[in-house]
């Protein structure tokens, strides 16, 4: 980041990167000068510092016309819109709740996925809210993803288990995606994000099961994790992962790389033997798998805070495992 303050630590408790390894910037509509309507979908950066268009210069990447865009609407149903999707339509989401009889998929490469302000997709029979297949370059960014009152195994899903294509060169994106576990009513689901495909991008992801609003409750918005990770190469940054009542995070890929890692773990336990780890007391908020040899992150918070009266204990707020051999693990 440019400006920062300098790396120090834990004193001063400053932890700043010169660089970031692999970014992209977020797609965003616009308007040209012809005063036509458009999407400038930014290219991929290695190694960079500072925004794109600090300095004024046009930034690299390509535009779509809006005519190559499904403009949705919230009372379009999930069968409609996925017919736009198989057509190779982008997909534009206008504001407003979609409530979804079955989840929309994403087949295409360099497909963009776009919200304005903040749609929320709520899966209703127990189905995900998203699918994407394993394809280079989709862009998944600006969407909310409320869970249903039917459990959902997952509510988005990226790629296929065991597929590792490389997708180094034009990764999967997914920025500012947002889900809930409740708030707005009873939701459930297993978990929140599952990302298979290799070299994913995650920029801004929030998974929360819901601490306050409506339908709250140990055994009522059930969520067991926010976010596994089985992909290779996933670079994740302002991973922020709440309350969910078994471990938060999952990271069972090589080469993983999280820069800022925020999460709390659930408030609400109602007793000690209701929520012992197969490890020890309580669930770790962020976990790497045993079988992990490389896993890198920066910038990591964990926080406890129980409010239901009775004693609980979480042995570890981050568990990552000892590896014989060559191995690296920064925080």
């Amino acid at each position: 980041m440019v400006g920062a303050p300098p790396q120090g630590f834990p004193n001063p408790p400053y932890t700043t990167l010169p660089t970031s390894p692999v970014t992209r910037e977020k797609p965003f509509l616009y308007i040209d000068d012809a005063g036509a309507y458009r999407v400038f979908v930014p290219a991929l950066r290695h190694n960079t510092s500072g925004t794109t268009w600090s300095d004024g210069r046009q930034q690299q990447g390509s535009s779509l016309p809006i005519r190559d865009f499904f403009i949705a609407k919230p009372t379009d149903s999930a069968s409609r819109i996925n017919q736009q999707l198989s057509r190779g339509k982008h997909l534009l989401l206008t504001p407003g709740v979609y409530h979804l009889d079955r989840a929309l998929r994403v087949k295409h490469k360099n497909t963009v996925v776009l919200g304005l302000g903040m749609p929320s997709l709520a899966p209703d029979t127990g189905d995900a809210a998203l699918r994407i297949e394993d394809v280079d370059g989709v862009r998944i960014a600006g969407v909310l993803v409320d869970a249903g009152r039917r459990e959902s195994e997952t509510l988005v899903e990226v790629g296929d288990r065991h597929s590792h294509r490389d997708h180094s060169r034009n990764p999967i994106s997914l920025q500012d995606v947002f889900f809930r576990i409740g708030g707005p009513w009873v939701g459930k689901a297993k978990t929140s994000l599952v990302i298979n495909s290799d070299d994913t991008l995650i920029d801004n992801i929030w998974a929360w099961r819901g601490d306050h609003g409506n339908g709250i409750g140990w055994t009522q918005n059930t969520a067991d994790t926010g976010v596994v990770v089985n992909g290779d190469d996933v670079t994740a940054y302002g991973l922020f992962v709440e309350h969910y009542q078994k471990y938060q995070t999952i990271w069972n890929g090589e080469r993983g790389r999280t820069i800022f890692y925020q999460s709390e773990i659930p408030y609400d336990p109602p007793s000690q033997a209701a929520w012992n780890s197969p490890t020890g007391k309580g669930w770790a908020s962020y976990k790497v798998d045993r079988r992990v040899r490389n896993h890198e992150a920066w910038g990591m918070g964990v926080y406890s805070y129980f409010n239901q009266g009775v004693d609980i204990r979480a042995d570890r707020g981050i568990e990552v495992p000892k590896t014989p051999g060559p191995s690296s693990t920064t925080w």
